[in-house]
């Protein structure tokens, strides 16, 4: 029976064609292309960037993302069991840290791989069995369901998979970009980096490397609508919110080697 109810939550989050109405994204990953709500690749972008920051591998980002799915659906929420909050329904009086603190993805995500690094040799244990050290939750064997899928969305948000995660939105982004609420959010989310506003384009951030440049170009594509980006450049390829359906596309006019362009 757990395996059947497993296997229902799964589909419930996986789509073979995205259904093109309101806001979505989607993420290739494991020869699939799997839906997630802006919110949820945004949250599931974070979690990337900030194991970058920690110089983390692509298993702690598995484990993170078996124990949000199963936690909050990848969301942030303001509620859950008792004082739960959060991505991970982190507890304050469980020593987490502040609510307040704990309603921020950037700073639960780094809660949750402080604890995580904390376990030993957490890198080859099975995916659930890791989660499970971290969250202690009543049922263990929870994150099991959603082990799959976390290590199939792992490579698309981490920049192992090149243009791999694709957003968009409805109603259509307007406006000028918030480039330097960008700016701040980026550096802390990946931690201090070479970010500066320019005319056009809006923001020009410098990278050490590809896997690097793709973390960071998902993010921004999946946090278009909030910081009103238009598009995004990088290594040959071009995401416009104007055609966000059409995914990733080749670019006449690339991004400057090593950096990523937004407008």
């Amino acid at each position: 029976m757990a395996v059947l109810v497993g296997l229902g939550l799964y589909l419930a989050f996986q789509h073979v064609t995205p259904l093109l109405r309101g806001s979505d994204c989607t993420a290739t990953g494991g020869g699939q292309k799997i839906t997630l709500g802006t919110g949820q690749a945004g949250i599931a972008a974070t979690i990337a960037g900030v194991a970058q920051r920690e110089a983390l591998p692509a298993r702690a980002v598995t484990v993170a993302y078996a124990a949000a799915l199963q936690e909050s659906k990848l969301q942030n929420l303001t509620y859950g069991d008792r004082d739960s909050v959060g991505v991970f329904q982190q507890r304050p009086s469980q020593g987490w840290g502040k609510r307040r603190a704990l309603e921020n993805p950037v700073y639960a995500t780094s809660r949750f791989f402080r604890a995580l690094t904390k376990v030993p040799g957490y890198q080859r244990m099975p995916v659930y069995q890791a989660a499970q050290a971290v969250q202690h939750s009543a049922d263990g064997l929870a994150y099991q369901r959603f082990q799959l899928l976390a290590a199939q969305i792992t490579p698309a948000f981490t920049g192992q998979e090149p243009h791999a995660v694709w957003c968009w939105y409805t109603p259509a982004i307007s406006g000028k970009a918030r480039v330097n609420a960008a700016s701040l959010e980026l550096a802390r989310t990946f931690g201090t980096r070479s970010a500066r506003a320019t005319p056009d384009p809006g923001l020009i951030v410098q990278v050490r490397s590809a896997r690097q440049g793709w973390a960071v170009a998902t993010w921004l594509v999946s946090h278009a609508q909030q910081f009103r980006i238009g598009e995004v450049r990088y290594a040959g390829y071009e995401w416009t919110a104007a055609d966000g359906a059409r995914g990733w596309a080749r670019t006449v006019s690339p991004a400057l080697p090593g950096s990523v362009q937004l407008g």
